[in-house]
């Protein structure tokens, strides 16, 4: 496999470390990739037409080249400053350099392990990517729901889980993986309304498909574990009360989650926000303080909604933010001792090896969720 990455006319960036990150980051994937320097619209235009392998563009300034994102499905596009979502495209942005690696990542994973992208809403930021895997047998899958973190900001987003996605549906899940309207550009609540409105889009996605929506895991790292906890708990809350808050249609319905997973999630948030964790992000999130938006925490805290009333497992790595283990262990003695079903996982690692298939703690993740599902 050789992956190409084509830089496009007017970019600001010096090639020789673009060119230094492709060629260290596809080593790591295990391909072959070659960088290429577009100096006019056509050139990327023949390049796109021609290629016969694995794309990502960074396509610049130029409105010819911009013009082609939301035409051209099959090719990753990056831009390396903030940018809004393009409809129809693989579109990533806003992280600089060091984002190309995750472009050429996810060009790759989408290749080798191709997904069906499902919209469940007319929003570019609306969508679930569909990974089945291999049929050994004739009964429905279980499913993986999968959230991702970066602290509610719109420049990361659902590739972040595309390692995570490919190994679960490798292991007899069926992984989908969430992409949601964050609140710096939208707001809190449109955010928990598509998060919920995704999982609840399985029910329509499960009628031509061997999905199991009785048994359903959401898994959700580091921002992403505070949002699985809500909504488990939401739906949990709402099959208590024989509520229909979170489907879709009378008889296919995904009601309840059989296990909420946190991988290394943001699980206080009002402690979080008095600690100013990501320099302010939870309050910029939510929109105030524990104070100011107090509904909203009351809402979405998981450490304030104990018991959750469902499994819970909760991971986290001994050597990430010294926060985050902290706030990880109170909130497994709080679950505790409200009468919550939880387990509780540290293990050597970081921030990201919770969401590394190579990782030791992912495979002891891994592990206890097949336990839970009894595989």
């Amino acid at each position: 496999m050789r992956l190409v990455v084509v830089v496009g006319p007017g970019l600001v960036a010096d090639t020789a470390v673009l060119k230094s990150l492709t060629t260290t980051t596809c080593a790591e994937l295990g391909v072959a990739g070659r960088l290429v320097t577009a100096n006019a619209p056509d050139d990327v235009r023949s390049l796109v037409a021609a290629a016969d392998s694995p794309l990502v563009v960074l396509p610049g300034p130029t409105p010819e080249v911009r013009a082609l994102m939301g035409a051209v499905p099959h090719v990753v596009w990056y831009d390396l400053t903030v940018e809004s979502p393009v409809a129809g495209a693989a579109h990533l942005h806003g992280r600089g350099v060091w984002g190309l690696a995750w472009a050429i990542r996810h060009a790759v994973h989408r290749l080798r392990s191709p997904a069906a992208r499902i919209a469940y809403g007319p929003h570019p930021d609306q969508w679930g990517e569909l990974r089945l895997p291999a049929r050994t047998s004739e009964d429905p899958a279980p499913v993986a729901v999968l959230l991702h973190g970066g602290f509610w900001r719109s420049v990361w987003a659902a590739d972040l889980m595309d390692a995570l996605a490919v190994d679960l549906a490798d292991s007899g899940y069926a992984s989908w993986n969430l992409e949601y309207r964050r609140p710096d550009r939208h707001g809190w609540d449109a955010t928990t309304t598509d998060v919920a409105a995704g999982i609840a889009a399985l029910a329509g996605v499960a009628d031509d498909r061997p999905l199991d929506l009785e048994r359903v895991a959401v898994l959700g790292h580091s921002a992403g574990g505070q949002l699985a906890l809500r909504v488990a708990g939401d739906l949990a809350a709402a099959s208590a009360a024989e509520t229909r808050d979170a489907t879709i249609g009378p008889e296919r319905t995904v009601s309840a989650v059989t296990l909420a997973v946190s991988l290394a999630g943001v699980l206080d948030l009002a402690e979080g926000e008095r600690r100013q964790l990501g320099e302010g992000a939870i309050s910029t999130a939510l929109g105030g303080t524990p104070a100011t938006a107090w509904r909203r925490y009351a809402a979405s805290d998981p450490i304030a909604r104990v018991p959750l009333g469902l499994p819970t497992l909760v991971v986290q790595g001994a050597d990430d933010s010294l926060d985050l283990v902290d706030i990880n262990r109170r909130y497994a003695v709080a679950a505790r001792a409200a009468g919550d079903d939880i387990s509780y996982l540290e293990q050597p690692g970081n921030h990201f090896d919770v969401i590394d298939p190579g990782s030791a703690i992912w495979r002891a993740t891994m592990a206890a969720v097949d336990r839970r599902f009894g595989r």
